[in-house]
């Protein structure tokens, strides 16, 4: 009963910062309430391996502490089984999200477990070095838990399309049955009737890297589709299922190399569609930075 406190004011604090980190946003994921049981529950687990860590080095059990970190290395599973999850689910998805973001989405859950056990394990030293300072101990506690927690989730946020492009709505028309943004091709819309739902409902934008580094990132075909994805999911598509003529098309200028969207918004609200670009995660699997070599600086 010793380390009773500790215990309990740790795996609350880990168990909470997951609690934070676990946001059902526009993206629909995790579902409620089966994924946040699943979630909070190893949520908890990580905390309980947090908390645990200090009093097993406090008392010298060198083989305790093995052993819960090789049940922390078992986190890795959670990505597999999230990867695993959303490829299912992918069929029934208008505007696929594509095999880049996913794995990115199972990144982040693998993570998030990891950083529930950094929360725990540092409110347990601190409760541990602050012995017999009565409220004081669980204040500071409570302090140290938030603070790193903050501090986690801002480190944990990546950058968003605005942060390495500008977005600016643009003009699309028609070369016969082409439809055309700039000087690109985005795709062939045969049937009359489709063509005038484009002239009414359509928007496009055009995505403008910020440099060689960003110039690189957007080139990955991953991000291209969750760019499609993501700005569908925001503001909506009109479409049907079967209805390819409908499908947003991001297309890239290989000679500057920016990106074209063009897409049917359920809603034809230019704002709305040029927010929901900017918005959209840039994916860590997709992030290129070719300055960082002699050969890039060359090129540059």
């Amino acid at each position: 009963m010793k380390y009773l406190f500790t215990l309990i004011i740790a795996i609350l604090g880990g168990f909470l910062a997951r609690l934070y980190m676990l946001r059902r946003d526009y993206r629909q994921y995790p579902s409620y309430p089966q994924g946040w049981a699943i979630h909070l529950f190893l949520g908890f687990i990580g905390g309980s391996i947090g908390a645990i860590i200090v009093p097993a080095l406090l008392e010298g059990e060198y083989s305790a502490v093995s052993f819960l970190l090789l049940a922390a290395s078992q986190f890795r599973e959670v990505r597999n089984v999230e990867r695993q999850t959303l490829s299912a689910m992918e069929s029934t998805e208008m505007v696929k999200r594509g095999t880049a973001y996913i794995e990115g989405i199972a990144r982040v859950f693998e993570a998030r477990n990891y950083l529930a056990i950094w929360v725990a394990l540092s409110v347990a030293v601190t409760s541990e070095l602050l012995v017999g300072l009565g409220w004081w101990r669980t204040a500071v506690c409570g302090v140290v838990g938030v603070l790193l927690t903050v501090v986690l989730v801002r480190l944990m946020q990546g950058d968003k399309i605005s942060d390495i492009a500008t977005v600016e709505l643009t003009d699309f028309r028609f070369e016969g049955a082409l439809v055309v943004v700039g000087e690109t091709v985005m795709m062939n819309v045969g049937l009359p009737d489709a063509r005038k739902v484009y002239e009414e409902r359509g928007l496009a934008a055009i995505i403008r890297p910020n440099g060689p580094n960003a110039k690189a990132t957007l080139a990955n075909l991953g991000q291209m589709q969750a760019i499609a994805h993501d700005v569908s999911s925001m503001i909506g598509v009109y479409m049907d299922v079967g209805e390819q003529e409908f499908i947003p098309m991001v297309r890239r200028n290989p000679s500057v190399g920016s990106l074209h969207v063009l897409m049917v918004a359920s809603e034809k609200d230019e704002a709305a569609f040029l927010e929901a670009i900017r918005r959209v995660p840039v994916l860590e699997g997709a992030i290129r930075k070719p300055l960082t070599s002699a050969a890039g600086k060359l090129v540059d």
